[in-house]
């Protein structure tokens, strides 16, 4: 049975053409755009984005000590340098993302607080027309596109993932998720118990413990951690020997593909050994005879999650001052002064922060529909992990999750949507859709990522969900900035995408 898209009810402002709309106005968004401008200066476009200014994720998350957990060489742009710690603040890269947004004159095409609602695709006039609210006004309005380019990211802004347990109810303090951050919020002097052990428990834990009476991270199972200054020593050997920022800031992007490459390599090929260094690394900042064999000894192998980066160790300063402590255990119910674990332990707390990680948003969570028939994307295979079968004149930008940032492939997709629109205008067509070819008539479809590449409990909840991926080219996701980087600017354009 086709399901039919809803129209939304009441007075539709028309907003008028542009060539390409952009739906997201972060780190995907801005770079998508500076792609354009530079390599189809004869196109129109608009980014749209519900949040009330720039920045995605380093506006909408305002957490104690929210920093970034890929370096800033690579998870920067290619054409705007970085100059900073490897690991920066929100702040740090929202100016840096102002500045490129002032230095490209990218703000004139933004437009903020305006949520993408429905997108209906009209084969007859070969557009998208898009329905959007003011989120300030509640107004609706409307645009037509010839191209949709998705920058919103993977996950849901406003609601992060929170677990039901047991006697939630019962509990007198707080429960917070960082993503609900109140702005308000007094820790000083008070307890918390921080559930989670991934990359946001290991952020605010360091950032809240000098003001909190005693912080304690409550993780089922460990995470991966390494610990390391805050610098990058090839850079500052750079610089003392003069060599200009353009180099430096390319020769860093380079060094740490490499260095991330290797370690994948390694990974995958002595998993026992590399997972026995990070659990020593870990203990030179703790006290002797801590159990780290207990508290940062995970079960699964290295990089099948991401590595949880702690810049100058600051997170096992807390421990061995007796700031912060961990417990390994299983929730079995929240009580009216904390959480009773399985084993029996009371963790008495004033505020209880479940850092249990993101809901994932497919394409933002908004309604797809072609000639009024909705999109089912769990039933689309992905081109290269960009566009989906059936659907036309639409891509996604979902970067890198392990040995390269988000940006490296932010730029890929970029540079292949530029090669795309350019073989567009050299046939003169106006409409470009994958389609599986006659030799797919076999193809095996997995999910959307491997789950052996890649398996965090974000993205498992979400898989059935997730476009899929075929077992050849061009329908496959690797997730491999090395094998993407030779395979994207090589592409056949006319394999597997039909044009029209």
């Amino acid at each position: 049975m086709n399901v039919v898209a809803t129209k939304p009810v009441g007075e539709i402002k028309q907003m008028g053409h542009v060539d390409v709309l952009i739906v997201g106005a972060g780190i995907s968004g801005i770079d998508a755009a500076y792609y354009l401008q530079k390599d189809m200066p004869g196109k129109s476009f608009k980014l749209l984005d519900a949040l009330e200014s720039f920045g995605g994720t380093w506006r909408s998350h305002v957490y104690p000590g929210i920093r970034s957990d890929s370096d800033l060489f690579t998870f920067g742009f290619g054409w705007k340098l970085w100059s900073g710690p490897p690991i920066a603040t929100a702040d740090e890269i929202l100016a840096y993302l102002e500045e490129a947004i002032d230095e490209q004159d990218i703000a004139k095409h933004i437009q903020y607080q305006t949520k993408v609602r429905t997108a209906s695709w009209s084969s007859a006039d070969k557009k998208w027309t898009v329905i959007s609210e003011r989120l300030d006004s509640g107004e609706l309005e409307s645009y037509t596109t010839d191209f949709m380019w998705m920058c919103q990211g993977y996950y849901e802004h406003k609601k992060g993932f929170t677990p039901v347990w047991p006697g939630m109810e019962n509990f007198k303090g707080q429960i917070i998720h960082p993503q609900a951050w109140p702005e308000d919020l007094d820790y000083k002097d008070k307890n918390i118990v921080v559930i989670g052990s991934g990359a946001t428990a290991a952020t605010i834990v360091p950032a809240m413990a000098d003001d909190a009476k005693h912080i304690t991270v409550l993780q089922r199972s460990p995470t991966y951690m390494f610990a390391a200054p805050n610098r990058n020593d090839l850079v500052e050997q750079l610089r003392e020997l003069d060599i200009s920022p353009e180099w430096i800031h390319e020769i860093a992007r380079k060094n740490v593909l490499y260095t991330s490459a290797k370690l994948i390599e390694r990974c995958q090929s002595e998993p026992d050994v590399v997972k026995a260094e990070l659990m020593a690394g870990v203990q030179q900042y703790l006290p002797e005879g801590y159990e780290t064999d207990v508290h940062f000894n995970p079960k699964y192998k290295p990089w099948q999650q991401r590595i949880a980066f702690v810049p100058n160790g600051d997170l096992f300063q807390g421990i061995a001052s007796g700031k912060a402590s961990m417990v390994t255990d299983h929730i079995d119910h929240f009580t009216e002064k904390g959480i009773l674990t399985k084993s029996g332990k009371e963790l008495e707390a004033d505020i209880i922060i479940s850092a249990t990680g993101l809901n994932m948003l497919l394409l933002g969570g908004i309604e797809f529909d072609l000639d009024g028939e909705l999109v089912d994307f769990s039933k689309t295979v992905a081109y290269r992990g960009v566009m989906f079968s059936g659907v036309p004149n639409l891509c996604w930008v979902f970067g890198y999750f392990r040995a390269a940032s988000w940006t490296m492939r932010a730029d890929l997709v970029s540079e292949l949507m530029i090669r795309i629109f350019q073989h567009m205008e050299e046939k003169g067509v106006s409409v470009v859709t994958p389609e599986l070819r006659k030799e797919d008539a076999d193809i095996k479809l997995g999910p959307w990522v491997d789950p052996e590449v890649f398996n965090p409990g974000y993205l498992q909840r979400s898989l059935h969900l997730m476009p899929k991926q075929g077992d050849r080219q061009p329908w496959l996701f690797t997730q491999d900035y090395w094998d993407e980087k030779e395979a994207f600017p090589k592409a056949n354009l006319d394999d597997g995408l039909n044009y029209r």
